[in-house]
């Protein structure tokens, strides 16, 4: 056998092999465990908006990614909620805060405080205003006197839309919003995974296990022979980065549209019905249909609606009005969790 028949029986071996394995893959891959990306979850602790009620409390929320918290807004009771909810307190580093309205932070002296009383000793990072740290501070230095661990203020600009926390797995960044104080929204953002590795095929092609970070990364391998083996064939994959976008306290706003094009999930306002948009546009608030044709302009995945006003002993007329724009629409609920 001629080495140019050689090296074409080899590649056409390689392909059958290929082909074999792809299909195997296709068959089994819903039974098939691939790597775990990691949990993404929104836990809703308050969805009410500024006066309280014996139905719902102020505006809270705590997202659990990969096993990190990170809370959106505090308002008074939250740490009650977080109670609640069966989340480790010590897993809670970072808190951000949309704007100084006091449904929207009345709660962090007294979480604060908690924290100091179970002898917390990790740093909290609260992402706010500059005016909140001005606000705080005396507060701190009068009830959290000797705390053992430090409240470290990351100021902002809401009016600027900027990347304000930023790790190995999420970015957070700010979504500017219109409302009577200056105040922003967050958007939640995993960075891309590197492709899932198949075995078979690394074991195949006898690839080096110091490569292997670079073929998941994208490259191709190349063989002692020179054959070069496309990435597609040695990898499948990851799954696409999951988002979530928090839009609150804010009038109706289209310019968001763009930069919140696609999430996976939408928080936003729905403080009033339809019959309420003259009260909606005097408080700037959005009306339910108004958060829909958000989402539905934004396509995004799916809507929550929240931030009620207390004249409401029923949501559900928000919930049909948002449901009539955007169908895929779920009424915010203490205690509901969302998975990504």
């Amino acid at each position: 056998m001629t080495k140019r028949n050689s090296s074409f029986h080899k590649a056409q071996k390689q392909e059958i092999f290929h082909q074999s394995l792809c299909n195997r893959y296709n068959r089994f891959r819903f039974f098939v465990p691939l790597p775990y990306m990691g949990n993404f979850d929104i836990h809703i602790l308050g969805c009410g908006s500024a006066l309280p009620t014996t139905r719902h409390l102020a505006t809270s929320q705590v997202l659990n990614i990969r096993e990190k918290l990170f809370m959106i807004d505090c308002g008074e009771g939250t740490q009650i909620q977080l109670r609640r909810s069966r989340l480790k307190f010590s897993r809670l580093n970072h808190i951000f805060i949309s704007h100084l309205h006091g449904d929207h932070c009345f709660g962090l002296i007294g979480l604060i405080s908690t924290f100091a009383m179970t002898n917390r000793t990790a740093d909290l990072h609260i992402y706010s205003h500059p005016e909140l740290q001005r606000l705080m501070e005396p507060q701190l230095a009068f009830f959290c006197k000797g705390m053992p661990f430090q409240v470290v203020f990351h100021p902002f600009d809401p009016k600027e839309r900027t990347i304000i926390y930023d790790d190995r797995s999420i970015t957070v960044e700010t979504i500017p919003l219109k409302h009577r104080l200056p105040t922003c929204g967050f958007l939640f953002r995993e960075k891309p995974l590197p492709n899932h590795i198949l075995r078979d095929m690394i074991d195949f092609y006898e690839v080096p296990v110091y490569l292997i970070n670079r073929i998941k990364n994208g490259e191709d391998f190349v063989t002692e022979d020179g054959t070069v083996i496309p990435n597609g064939r040695l990898t499948t994959p990851a799954d696409p980065p999951r988002a979530y976008a928090y839009c609150s306290d804010t009038s109706y706003l289209p310019r968001i549209i763009e930069q919140i094009k696609g999430v996976d999930l939408l928080f936003h306002e729905a403080t009033f019905a339809q019959t309420e948009a003259a009260r909606a546009k005097e408080t700037m608030h959005s009306t339910a249909s108004q958060a829909a044709q958000i989402a539905k302009d934004a396509e995004v995945k799916r809507l929550v609606i929240g931030h009620y006003s207390a004249r409401y002993e029923d949501e559900s007329i928000l919930l049909e009005e948002a449901s009539a724009v955007f169908p895929n629409t779920t009424l915010a609920q203490e205690n509901l969790k969302i998975e990504l």
